[in-house]
């Protein structure tokens, strides 16, 4: 019969258009469901998932001369290097053990050289220095604790108070102003609750 193929298109034609509604409407509902699971996703807090170490809580084991067995430092600069005790030193003044050479009398530890009143300081090796000192222990309880509640993945990744300080020191989106310049270029790198000041106005503090 000349309808019998004409009725297979049609059922054919039925089928494809049944599947293709159900997949756009799978499709549909799929997208407008999305947002809120987003949403109820950056609901959930970041938490940190080990202790946090401060730097006065941190021991290094010594050999028999008195000496760190090791240490981490800041390891990029050029000129300058700090290591997790603290101490910044000229780069050829760094130890085969990572250690600022601290028997030598130009060696200092927590130094807040270059650095401002307001935590910000010109140079990146002297801003972990001084953001390693014990008394600036207050200060980063705040830093990190603003962190958590912003969810700040990297400060609630950090695990002791040099890698915080390693990170809080590198320049952010606090540092710039119309992203393109800094707020302050003689003391961009800042470890403390504030953004760095758009004048000088602050006195150098080490």
């Amino acid at each position: 019969m000349w309808y019998a193929p004409l009725v297979k298109f049609l059922r054919r034609r039925i089928v494809l258009g049944i599947i293709f509604t159900f997949s756009f409407t799978y499709c549909v509902v799929s997208f407008i469901g999305k947002p809120d699971f987003l949403e109820n996703d950056d609901l959930v807090p970041v938490r940190r998932t080990q202790p946090f170490i401060w730097r006065t809580l941190q021991q290094h084991s010594t050999n028999s001369d008195g000496n760190p067995i090791s240490c981490r430092n800041s390891v990029q600069g050029k000129v300058l290097i700090v290591d997790d005790r603290g101490f910044v030193c000229p780069r050829h003044d760094v130890q085969h053990n990572g250690c600022c050479n601290d028997k030598i009398l130009t060696v200092i530890q927590y130094s807040c050289e270059t650095c401002r009143t307001n935590d910000c300081c010109a140079i990146y090796e002297y801003c972990i220095s001084c953001c390693l000192h014990p008394d600036k222990k207050d200060v980063l309880e705040n830093v990190l604790g603003k962190a958590t509640e912003q969810n700040n993945v990297l400060f609630a990744s950090v695990t002791d108070h040099f890698e915080l300080c390693l990170a809080k020191c590198r320049t952010n989106s606090q540092s710039v102003q119309h992203e393109n310049s800094y707020r302050d270029p003689k003391a961009k790198h800042c470890f403390g609750e504030t953004a760095p000041s758009t004048n000088n106005i602050d006195g150098d503090e080490g």
